[in-house]
């Protein structure tokens, strides 16, 4: 494999491992709040039973979309679901208020017994995989194919990194959530701006799937081209830094 592809597949999986770490530490509030009305080894049990059946549905949906990833369709239907979560989490971030959020969750998981909150942990864990496939999904499609074998009717090289970027959010979720949860805390503006990113990802999704040769409203090699990856990647970096700065002006005052 060349170095300037192996490079690239790097790249993206450094992207996927930030972005899986910011959204696995959003996730892991909101799995906290879920549970917290159990004693302590409940809780423990309700988080590793979700934990389990978050990593079978996302073992299995990977391969079904090996299979499906290739039809425009399914392409642009990602791509609606990635812009939609990520400006609806927006909205409710900047314009609704989280205290009442929380308050209205703590009071119907108080009602809510062990199976019931392990069956509201499993529903939370596959909305999160969903989540977490569709990104990086939309990242790994424009990459170059490998000669790695098709797994499905997908690039082996391109497969890895999707199951990669999967295990990655579960591992974080499991095991590094607190590192990001308080990274969080400090730097507050890093939440919106992962959201942010999960839409322009999504933009990138869509890019690919008006190149699809079955829409060809635009041209197919556009999705591929130098321009567009280093127009991507650019503003991507921006969201980051932006998050990060945003957050420092914000804590600034406080401090003082």
């Amino acid at each position: 494999m060349e170095f300037s592809i192996l490079l690239e597949y790097g790249w993206v999986l450094l992207v996927l491992v930030a972005l899986e770490g910011l959204l696995a530490a959003d996730n892991a509030l909101v799995l906290a709040i879920m549970v917290r009305h159990l004693p302590e080894e409940e809780r423990k049990k309700a988080l590793f039973y979700g934990l389990a059946g978050a990593f079978v549905f996302r073992f299995g949906s990977l391969f079904a979309i090996s299979y499906l990833v290739d039809v425009w369709q399914v392409q642009a239907i990602g791509a609606i679901y990635l812009i939609f979560i990520a400006l609806n989490h927006i909205f409710r971030k900047l314009l609704v208020k989280k205290g009442e959020k929380n308050i209205s969750e703590e009071k119907e998981t108080k009602k809510s017994g062990f199976w019931t909150t392990v069956f509201k942990v499993e529903l939370a864990d596959i909305a999160f995989a969903v989540d977490s496939i569709l990104a990086a999904v939309a990242l790994a499609m424009a990459l170059p194919n490998t000669n790695l074998p098709n797994i499905g009717g997908l690039d082996g090289g391109k497969f890895i990194v999707i199951f990669a970027g999967g295990l990655i959010g579960l591992i974080i979720m499991r095991f590094a959530a607190n590192v990001f949860v308080k990274l969080l805390h400090t730097r507050p503006g890093l939440e919106v701006a992962a959201f942010m990113i999960v839409g322009w990802v999504g933009v990138k999704l869509a890019i690919y799937t008006l190149s699809h040769p079955a829409l060809a409203i635009l041209p197919e090699a556009f999705a591929h081209s130098a321009a567009w990856k280093i127009t991507f990647y650019v503003m991507l970096i921006l969201i980051a830094l932006g998050g990060w700065f945003f957050s420092k002006e914000k804590l600034d005052p406080v401090k003082g």
